[in-house]
């Protein structure tokens, strides 16, 4: 198994094989607890137009997302797993699109099948690509807004590098956690009440879920599906 990491867009461009789009903080944590809320669907897209348009075509559909880390404008939600935990999303369909983490998912021409990655599936991940066994697996670490890496997107990917090579990371957890003095930080900020508090302990949950998270591609677009491990 040929395990690669990438950076950024230019990473998700590159990338082939098995490939992970990886943002912890936070759109493919949240989308985990989405799906732990028992959302029926999560539709990522790329723009904010996308997103409008699908509530025009499904005036019950919930719209969340960010760009900058800030709730956009005319949405239902932001980016914040802390809204969602609490949820009951059954029957309910979520769009949802942010600055990292989709983005990486649209700009994945090449990769033959893709899954989003975050620490909170991270073994169940590696798990189901062990399952797979693909020739090329490709870990893309997002960074902030896909232009800057960041710590915990190159931690996830590290760790399930590591469990693939059957190495697993020691202390992951206290790493996760040491995640609060570098980019962690800002949800610790009173400035920044975009980034709650909750957030950073939601997100650094290391393996909280047993289930992996598949992008498919639908309809010219992408939808997010739920994998169990005996799925792989």
């Amino acid at each position: 198994m040929d395990i690669r990491i990438l950076h950024l867009l230019d990473g998700a461009a590159q990338a082939e094989g098995l490939t992970v789009i990886i943002d912890v903080f936070r759109a493919f944590s949240l989308e985990c607890y989405m799906f732990a809320a028992n959302a029926d669907r999560i539709i990522p897209v790329g723009t904010v137009e996308e997103a409008f348009a699908w509530r025009q075509k499904d005036p019950a559909c919930i719209l969340a997302g960010e760009r900058n880390g800030i709730m956009v404008d005319g949405f239902d939600y932001g980016n914040a797993p802390s809204q969602f935990e609490k949820l009951d999303l059954s029957g309910r369909t979520v769009i949802h699109t942010t600055s990292a983490g989709v983005q990486g998912l649209v700009n994945a021409r090449k990769a033959d099948t893709i899954l989003t990655g975050a620490l909170v599936n991270a073994a169940a991940t590696a798990e189901y690509i062990r399952r797979k066994d693909p020739a090329v697996v490709s870990l893309v670490a997002m960074g902030w807004n896909a232009k800057k890496d960041t710590e915990e997107d190159l931690l996830c990917a590290e760790y399930i590098r590591s469990l693939l090579l059957g190495q697993p990371m020691g202390e992951i957890r206290r790493l996760a956690d040491e995640l609060r003095y570098t980019e962690g930080k800002k949800f610790f900020d009173p400035a920044r009440p975009e980034f709650p508090e909750a957030d950073f302990g939601l997100c650094t949950d290391v393996d909280r879920f047993g289930f992996v998270i598949e992008a498919v591609r639908k309809n010219g677009g992408f939808e997010a599906v739920r994998r169990n491990l005996n799925e792989a």
